[in-house]
Protein backbone atom coordinates (compact mmCIF):
# COMPACT_ATOMS: atom_id res chain seq x y z
CA UNK A 1 0.00 0.00 0.00
CA UNK A 2 1.26 3.59 -0.85
CA UNK A 3 1.58 6.03 1.87
CA UNK A 4 -0.12 8.94 1.13
CA UNK A 5 1.71 12.50 1.32
CA UNK A 6 0.84 15.36 3.46
CA UNK A 7 0.15 18.59 2.10
CA UNK A 8 3.28 19.13 3.85
CA UNK A 9 6.76 19.44 2.42
CA UNK A 10 9.32 17.44 4.89
CA UNK A 11 12.58 18.92 4.79
CA UNK A 12 15.87 17.63 5.96
CA UNK A 13 17.74 19.28 8.72
CA UNK A 14 21.40 20.63 8.11
CA UNK A 15 23.20 18.45 10.44
CA UNK A 16 24.31 20.43 13.50
CA UNK A 17 27.73 22.14 13.59
CA UNK A 18 29.87 21.44 16.64
CA UNK A 19 29.70 24.41 19.38
CA UNK A 20 32.47 27.14 18.60
CA UNK A 21 35.77 26.50 20.15
CA UNK A 22 35.77 30.02 21.23
CA UNK A 23 35.14 30.80 24.69
CA UNK A 24 33.23 33.63 25.05
CA UNK A 25 30.61 35.27 22.28
CA UNK A 26 31.84 38.14 20.61
CA UNK A 27 29.48 41.22 20.14
CA UNK A 28 28.48 43.00 17.40
CA UNK A 29 31.79 45.17 17.85
CA UNK A 30 33.90 42.22 17.59
CA UNK A 31 34.97 42.29 21.53
CA UNK A 32 34.88 39.68 23.86
CA UNK A 33 32.07 40.40 25.88
CA UNK A 34 33.03 38.85 29.00
CA UNK A 35 35.99 41.88 28.99
CA UNK A 36 33.51 44.21 27.77
CA UNK A 37 33.30 47.28 29.83
CA UNK A 38 30.34 47.22 32.52
CA UNK A 39 28.63 50.46 32.73
CA UNK A 40 28.22 51.82 36.04
CA UNK A 41 31.04 50.20 37.24
CA UNK A 42 34.30 51.44 39.15
CA UNK A 43 37.13 50.08 37.50
CA UNK A 44 41.41 49.59 39.20
CA UNK A 45 43.40 47.92 38.56
CA UNK A 46 45.99 46.55 40.92
CA UNK A 47 48.66 44.37 40.92
CA UNK A 48 47.78 43.61 37.07
CA UNK A 49 44.77 42.48 38.35
CA UNK A 50 41.73 44.45 36.76
CA UNK A 51 38.60 44.57 39.61
CA UNK A 52 35.09 46.15 38.21
CA UNK A 53 32.90 46.53 41.02
CA UNK A 54 29.24 47.60 41.32
CA UNK A 55 26.92 47.96 44.05
CA UNK A 56 24.23 45.60 44.22
CA UNK A 57 22.11 45.29 47.47
CA UNK A 58 24.41 45.30 50.63
CA UNK A 59 27.49 44.13 48.96
CA UNK A 60 28.78 44.45 45.72
CA UNK A 61 29.59 42.03 42.85
CA UNK A 62 33.20 42.03 41.09
CA UNK A 63 34.68 40.90 37.85
CA UNK A 64 38.04 39.80 38.35
CA UNK A 65 40.67 39.42 35.54
CA UNK A 66 43.55 37.84 36.78
CA UNK A 67 46.26 37.98 33.98
CA UNK A 68 48.52 34.49 33.17
CA UNK A 69 51.32 34.50 35.69
CA UNK A 70 49.82 36.01 38.37
CA UNK A 71 50.40 34.83 41.47
CA UNK A 72 49.06 36.61 44.86
CA UNK A 73 52.46 35.94 47.04
CA UNK A 74 54.65 37.56 44.57
CA UNK A 75 51.80 40.42 42.72
CA UNK A 76 50.09 41.41 45.95
CA UNK A 77 52.06 40.59 48.85
CA UNK A 78 53.85 43.20 48.39
CA UNK A 79 51.29 45.63 48.26
CA UNK A 80 48.84 44.58 51.29
CA UNK A 81 52.29 42.85 53.77
CA UNK A 82 50.42 39.78 54.88
CA UNK A 83 51.68 36.59 54.03
CA UNK A 84 48.70 35.14 52.66
CA UNK A 85 45.23 37.32 51.21
CA UNK A 86 42.96 37.47 54.14
CA UNK A 87 39.72 37.71 52.43
CA UNK A 88 37.29 34.83 51.53
CA UNK A 89 35.83 34.58 47.83
CA UNK A 90 32.78 33.35 46.95
CA UNK A 91 31.74 33.09 43.16
CA UNK A 92 31.79 31.66 39.53
CA UNK A 93 35.10 31.60 38.04
CA UNK A 94 34.09 32.27 34.19
CA UNK A 95 37.05 31.08 32.50
CA UNK A 96 40.57 30.06 33.35
CA UNK A 97 42.21 27.98 35.50
CA UNK A 98 43.29 28.86 39.55
CA UNK A 99 45.42 26.83 42.34
CA UNK A 100 46.16 27.69 45.93
CA UNK A 101 46.67 26.60 48.42
CA UNK A 102 46.44 27.24 52.63
CA UNK A 103 48.74 27.98 54.95
CA UNK A 104 48.58 24.53 56.23
CA UNK A 105 50.15 22.96 52.83
CA UNK A 106 45.76 22.36 51.84
CA UNK A 107 45.30 22.90 48.11
CA UNK A 108 42.53 23.88 45.75
CA UNK A 109 41.75 23.71 42.38
CA UNK A 110 39.39 25.27 39.85
CA UNK A 111 39.02 25.25 36.41
CA UNK A 112 35.94 27.07 34.47
CA UNK A 113 33.54 26.90 34.36
CA UNK A 114 33.29 26.21 38.20
CA UNK A 115 32.07 27.76 41.58
CA UNK A 116 34.29 29.10 43.85
CA UNK A 117 34.65 29.62 47.60
CA UNK A 118 37.91 30.13 48.99
CA UNK A 119 38.08 30.64 52.57
CA UNK A 120 41.07 33.56 54.10
CA UNK A 121 44.29 32.33 54.68
CA UNK A 122 45.57 31.26 50.91
CA UNK A 123 48.03 32.04 48.27
CA UNK A 124 46.38 31.67 44.36
CA UNK A 125 47.55 31.79 41.03
CA UNK A 126 46.57 31.47 37.09
CA UNK A 127 47.60 28.56 35.71
CA UNK A 128 48.89 28.38 31.89
CA UNK A 129 48.32 30.91 29.13
CA UNK A 130 44.72 32.34 29.66
CA UNK A 131 43.77 34.65 32.07
CA UNK A 132 41.33 33.66 34.84
CA UNK A 133 37.51 35.83 35.02
CA UNK A 134 36.29 35.32 38.53
CA UNK A 135 32.93 37.30 38.97
CA UNK A 136 32.60 37.35 43.12
CA UNK A 137 30.11 38.34 45.51
CA UNK A 138 31.27 40.76 47.98
CA UNK A 139 30.56 41.86 51.22
CA UNK A 140 33.13 43.97 51.72
CA UNK A 141 35.21 43.27 54.68
CA UNK A 142 32.76 40.72 55.90
CA UNK A 143 32.26 38.45 53.43
CA UNK A 144 33.38 35.14 55.01
CA UNK A 145 31.29 36.01 58.07
CA UNK A 146 27.87 36.75 55.67
CA UNK A 147 28.35 33.66 53.81
CA UNK A 148 29.23 31.30 56.86
CA UNK A 149 33.03 30.95 55.90
CA UNK A 150 35.27 30.83 58.99
CA UNK A 151 37.73 33.70 59.46
CA UNK A 152 40.66 31.73 57.93
CA UNK A 153 41.17 28.46 57.02
CA UNK A 154 41.11 25.25 59.55
CA UNK A 155 40.17 21.64 59.54
CA UNK A 156 37.39 20.17 62.01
Amino acid sequence: MKKKKSGKSRRRRAPRRAPSKRRAPLGHSGTDQLLAPITGADRRTVAGVTVDTLRAANGRVKRLVYPPGFRWSTHMKPLVGTSFCMHGHVGFLARGHIRGQYGDGCSFEHAAPSLVVIEPGHDAWVVGGEAAVLIQFDAEGATARQFGLPDAHRHA
